[in-house]
């Protein structure tokens, strides 16, 4: 047959020994792939064994070097029938988890346990002696001897009579198991489909895929979880639509967030977006601004806004500034023409000096020239050169003089400017010295005071806590200058207050309330939002978690009529607000939108009295174990 070899009889007897319950008769095939071409197994003739790897079942296993091993008797130009693995050509995808406990939905039968493990056959093998071991079993039964000897009926495991047994691995692979989360989880899979079934299972344990958090739950929870537990899943900024982690949201709202409305610096009552702050006080009413006639000597500055009244309120004064200083003007101008006046006089004069003496000297030449002697024209000639050059020098003493009381006129006001700022300077740098060693001085004062100051403070916060400290789970909270403490809300300097600790019992839970009186969340502007808040306590280690007690919130009627507004609401034990906390508080949990400032203000109702309201926290200690 083309594409095949003989097989000697060695490989015979071993093809015998796999298959010994083979049907007799000519020319019949087994599933094995063998071709039996005689008429009775005891009289068996040579066959032609199929040689592809996909087909023979027998299978090499050398020298520890693992099952599923091309023999080397191959490479050595043996025959290699003998020691070619059987791997269907309809390759198996389906696998399972060994050393695993499964749930089988039918008592696993003994032909399915691995002889040696006797856990459910993994990558099953057989021997020669028809006895089937895990893979990694027969494995370890090679190591462990160094002739492997079978755990059942002690016969030795001959490497060459070893092959995997894939029609055993189909079985194996399609036994009906229970999922692992039962009760929850009711679904049957076949064994080759259970981690594939894990990895869609509603009742899996999973961990949320946010890295801070990694808290585990059910596959089915997942999704609630990260849209609405989860402390550090991202919500979108309700003012510039970035998405945030939830535990940031509030420090991101109130010191970074580019939209968030915050009060003007000025304190104009008006709120805009934080990048629109420079932009507004460029027009804010309330900025401080120089009267607009200050160069004619107002002295007033004031807020923009009122400006305008002081402009029309001194609008006579500001004329007189106005006529004074253009009278002063006036008068520089006035002297400097009569400076100038006396000026052209006095080169007017000169200059009908000089006329005057040419005039003499024609008339002293003329008469040179007629009948004066050589000496007297020389003489008067002489007198005549003298005084010109005299008259020459008092013109051009008097321009020099004209040109200096001119460069005087213009750069006096000049002069005395920088004279004043040489002064100034002189002053400042004194001052600049002195302030150095005040400022030194100042500052170690500052902190010898602020060192006093912090232990007052902590005293204060100390007695106060003794004082008011509950231990009954019941909390009367007076908030007193509600008026002031809501501006301050409102203008976002302090946006919460909280309330001081009160416990469930001397050694109970360590709780507070925590307000917004201008709102939070849903009901900012609009509500008072009221929150309870789990704090760290001395005792935290001896208490149970979650905290789950009943919680009633409370808005106290100071008529008498008791018309208390309140808000009752059971601990969630699957929320991160009720677990034992790691930090000084947890998260705060509770009503956004508690009570309106319509009705908390309403002049009819009594909620509010002497600017002070009353709000009372009850926890309801049934079935909470006192230590």
């Amino acid at each position: 047959m083309p594409g095949t070899k003989t097989c000697t009889g060695a490989i015979v007897r071993a093809c015998l020994e796999i298959a010994p319950d083979f049907p007799e008769g000519n020319g019949s095939s087994s599933t094995s792939g063998h071709v039996w071409i005689s008429g009775s197994r005891a009289a068996l003739q040579p066959c032609t064994h199929i040689l592809s790897p996909s087909h023979c079942h027998l299978s090499c296993w050398r020298g520890g070097s693992g099952l599923d091993r091309m023999s080397q008797s191959e490479e050595q130009g043996a025959a290699p029938c003998a020691f070619i693995r059987q791997n269907s050509g309809n390759s198996i995808s389906l696998d399972f988890e060994p050393d695993t406990d499964y749930q089988f939905v039918e008592q696993l039968e003994e032909r399915y346990k691995c002889a040696f493990c006797r856990s459910v056959l993994h990558n099953p093998h057989q021997t020669g002696c028809g006895h089937r071991f895990c893979q990694h079993c027969i494995l370890s039964l090679r190591e462990l001897n160094a002739v492997p000897i079978c755990p059942v009926d002690k016969e030795v495991i001959k490497p060459q009579e070893v092959f995997r047994d894939n029609c055993c691995k189909r079985e194996v692979l399609n036994l009906q198991v229970y999922c692992r989360n039962t009760p929850g989880c009711d679904a049957r899979i076949i064994l080759g489909r259970f981690q594939d079934h894990l990895q869609h299972c509603s009742f899996q344990a999973v961990p949320c895929p946010n890295e801070r958090c990694r808290e585990a739950m059910l596959r089915k929870d997942l999704q609630e979880h990260l849209s609405a537990y989860c402390r550090f899943r991202e919500e979108k900024c309700l003012y510039c639509k970035r998405g945030v982690v939830v535990t940031n949201l509030q420090d991101h709202e109130e010191n970074v967030c580019p939209a968030y409305p915050v009060s003007c610096p000025n304190k104009c009552l008006r709120t805009i977006p934080r990048t629109e702050v420079n932009e507004h006080l460029t027009v804010c009413p309330e900025a401080e601004q120089d009267c607009p006639f200050k160069y004619y000597g107002c002295t007033v500055k004031g807020k923009r806004g009122t400006l305008q009244e002081h402009e029309q309120a001194a609008l006579r004064d500001h004329m007189l500034l106005v006529l004074e200083k253009n009278f002063q003007l006036e008068q520089q101008i006035s002297d400097l023409y009569q400076s100038l006046e006396q000026k052209e006089s006095k080169i007017q004069q000169l200059a009908d000096t000089v006329k005057k003496f040419e005039k003499e000297f024609k008339q002293f030449t003329q008469m040179f020239g007629r009948n004066g002697s050589f000496l007297s024209n020389v003489q008067a000639l002489t007198s005549h050169i003298d005084k010109s050059a005299w008259l020459e020098a008092q013109v051009r003493q008097l321009l020099q003089t004209v040109n200096q009381q001119q460069n005087r006129l213009d750069l006096r006001s000049l002069v005395e400017a920088v004279d004043t700022v040489k002064q100034k300077i002189t002053l400042l740098e004194a001052s600049d010295q002195r302030l150095v060693v005040l400022e030194g001085e100042t500052s170690k004062h500052d902190a010898h005071i602020n060192i006093h100051k912090a232990q007052l403070n902590k005293n204060e916060e100390r007695f106060k806590l003794l004082e008011g400290a509950c231990y009954s789970g019941k909390l009367i909270w007076k908030v007193t200058d509600y008026k002031v403490k809501k501006r301050e809300a409102m203008e976002g300097h302090v946006v919460s207050v909280f309330s001081q600790p009160f416990y469930t019992s001397r050694c109970g839970y360590r709780l507070c309330a925590r307000a917004y009186l201008n709102g939070d969340g849903s009901g900012k502007g609009t509500h008072l939002s009221l929150y309870f808040v789990v704090m760290r306590g001395e005792f935290d280690s001896l208490l149970q978690w979650p905290f789950r007690q009943r919680v009633t919130l409370m808005l106290l009627d100071q008529s008498g009529k008791k018309n208390h507004i309140a808000e009752t609401f059971k601990a969630d034990p699957n929320s991160s607000s009720f677990r034992r906390p790691e930090g000084e508080m947890n998260i705060a949990s509770g009503c956004p939108r508690f009570v309106s400032h319509s009705t908390l203000e309403h002049p009819k109702n009594t909620y509010i009295k002497d600017d002070t309201l009353f709000l009372k926290v009850a926890v309801d200690l049934t079935d909470l174990e006192d230590l």
